[in-house]
């Protein structure tokens, strides 16, 4: 007995391209996760290409499984905070053998219960992924899969974000320089992407070495309030008008009074005339608002834009990175937004490493020759006396904040930081490379307020044992409870581009594929579902459920090309459940394709159960 209605396919779903698609990767999604339709009951795993309709006599039976347009109500725990850690032995060696009980976990200083835990190393999935995926049954219709050499399906996707809105010209060219030697080492299966945070060089994954390159010579900085605040007296900088403006700071604010007592008038912008003293006060606030929101918005450009690579690398099935080179940058009132950034990473299974771009570098006491100081009435650079000291530690302070921007990235998401050295080429080196191994960590945590407010995490080893841990320092509580349909909707969609297999729910994947002609093929995507060891809710003697069953297709290059999701309503009576579904049922998608090398990627979540099942497979069609 045998049922496949049509599918829709996602006709309309695009992986992003460039930073300046999220907004229709969002919509596609959308489309993609209201698309559903009726998969219904096969008692063997080999199908015919055009099945027979359905006779009159199986509507009974057909009538416990309904098909319906409508979204399903599916639930999922509202907050559930993720925690990557890695630990590593004095040698700088991951250690992969620890388990849940060697972990503690304080939110605020209170011990919370690790309700999921994982070990996860990366690139295992990816490698699983070539083994050859089983078929269906002998139908002698179909040609069996074929396992793609490994040089033709990627392993690893790798994003090179260029901060060229912070980068200085000198900083950017030997970056460059090395990137341009790191290129040449990747591996075959590597799949590198350029992007940078103007957006104005963009290069999406590939294994081609001539684009790299000549992408990289069209690396230059990009700074978007260029020319605003140069050569301005008093000299505020963005670290310095967070103080005044955010923090309050006595001490800061009087920095720039002292300095404006030396400036005589006050003068910014090419076209603005100066201003005079007067009111110096006044002057240096109206000063540190116009410096503080131009840098808030070069900041929320750059954070912006390293979300929207998270985005687009976050759909890709494998192995997945993002080198961010940058000299940092300040994130004042962004910080809730930087924390969306790194929950999503780790709902991802994106790892984020950072290279400041600055290199080897020192705060000088005066400043340097580019900065033009005050003369003094005598007409010396400096008079009797010095500068005052605080300025330089403002400097100094400024500096340390940047790179705390970059550590704390790496940190939170499992990657690693390499700063205060020139020497690019082992920066990138190790930025490329994630940790062979690290865990992730998972609590619900107990009388959340939805108050927005930081919560400063602390993740320990019971028995340390000269190990030295790197986990997520914090994060922010929402600040109003998601939607739980969107919320399990979403859950679906992070698994589909995940590179992970999970095994919670018993569900077998399988693949054939039909040649019509040289140039056309349909290849189909079988899931076969033990129904019987379903969690069930039972409702006037009914057996209810629904599962939903994706399937998704990606090309050689990690690029998404289509996906079809499938909803079953299951209202299962007793005797069905147990006689006529003893040996399960089976979801076939079919899929149009031309020849070449794809992989499968499945995911099926239940509703009452809410567990999920992925898995991954390669088919190559000659």
């Amino acid at each position: 007995m045998r049922h496949f209605p049509e599918t829709a396919p996602l006709a309309n779903f695009r992986a992003p391209r460039s930073r300046f698609i999220p907004e229709k990767l969002f919509l596609a999604l959308l489309l993609y996760f209201f698309a559903s339709s009726m998969c219904a009951i096969a008692q063997t795993e080999s199908q015919p290409l055009s099945p027979p309709a359905p006779q009159v006599e199986e509507a009974k039976e057909l009538s416990e499984l309904a098909s319906h347009d409508e979204p399903t109500t599916l639930r999922v725990n509202v907050k559930l905070v993720l925690v990557r850690a890695v630990v590593y032995e004095a040698q700088g060696h991951a250690v992969g053998n620890l388990r849940k009980e060697d972990f503690q976990v304080f939110d605020r200083g209170k011990p919370q219960v690790i309700s999921q835990f994982e070990v996860e190393q990366p690139g295992a999935v990816a490698a699983k992924a070539r083994q050859s995926s089983e078929n269906a049954g002998n139908v002698p219709a179909a040609e069996t899969s074929v396992t793609p050499s490994t040089s033709s399906m990627p392993e690893r996707y790798i994003a090179y974000l260029f901060d060229d809105i912070h980068l200085e010209f000198g900083d950017l060219a030997r970056v460059r320089e090395a990137a341009e030697r790191h290129f040449s080492k990747l591996r075959p299966t590597d799949r590198a992407a350029i992007f940078t945070t103007s957006g104005r060089t963009i290069l999406d994954f590939t294994d081609d070495r001539a684009k790299l390159h000549d992408t990289l010579l069209r690396l230059q900085p990009s700074p978007i309030n260029s020319n605003s605040f140069t050569n301005i007296c008093p000299e505020i900088s963005y670290y310095q008008a967070d103080l005044i403006v955010n923090k309050k700071d006595p001490d800061a604010r009087q920095v720039a009074l002292d300095q404006a007592q030396q400036c005589g008038p006050i003068a910014w912008g090419a076209n603005v005339p100066p201003r005079p003293l007067g009111n110096a006060g006044g002057l240096v606030d109206a000063l540190a608002e116009e410096v503080l929101s131009a840098g808030q918005h070069e900041s929320r450009v750059s954070l912006l834009s390293l979300e929207d690579v998270l985005r687009g690398i976050s759909t890709k099935p494998g192995q997945r990175e993002i080198v961010l080179i940058s000299p940092g940058f300040l994130i004042p009132q962004l910080e809730y937004d930087y924390d969306e950034v790194v929950d999503r990473a780790l709902r991802s299974q994106v790892v984020i490493s950072t290279v400041d771009g600055r290199g080897l570098y020192v705060i000088l006491p005066y400043g340097d020759a580019s900065h033009q100081l005050p003369a003094t009435p005598d007409g010396g650079m400096f008079g009797a006396s010095a500068p005052p000291l605080n300025e330089t530690q403002l400097a100094i302070s400024a500096a340390h904040a940047q790179s705390d921007l970059l550590i704390t990235l790496a940190e939170d998401t499992g990657g690693s930081y390499f700063q205060n050295s020139n020497d690019f080429d082992e920066g990138l080196r190790r930025a490329a490379e994630t940790p062979e191994y690290y865990y992730v960590l998972a609590f619900t945590p107990q009388n959340l307020k939805l108050d927005g407010s930081f919560h400063t995490l602390k993740v320990t080893l019971k028995n340390p044992q000269k190990m030295t841990l790197q986990a997520r320092r914090g994060y922010y509580a929402p600040k109003g409870f998601a939607d739980p349909e969107q919320a399990a909707k979403q859950e679906i969609e992070d698994e589909m581009f995940s590179q992970e297999e999970l095994h919670q729910l018993p569900v077998k994947l399988h693949t054939q594929f039909f040649k019509s002609s040289d140039a056309d093929a349909k290849l189909i995507v079988l899931a076969h579902v033990d129904v019987q060891h379903l969690r069930f809710r039972k409702a006037e003697g009914r057996n209810n459920n629904v599962l939903t069953c994706v399937s998704a297709l990606f090309n050689r290059n990690g690029n998404f090309v289509q996906g079809m999701e499938k909803v079953v309503t299951m209202h299962l009576k007793d005797e069905t459940l147990e006689h006529k579904l003893a040996s399960g049922i089976t979801l076939k998608t079919s899929f149009d394709v031309k020849p070449g090398s794809y992989l499968v990627r499945l995911v099926v979540r239940d509703s009452e159960g809410q567990m999920m099942s992925a898995e991954n497979g390669t088919v190559e069609i000659r």
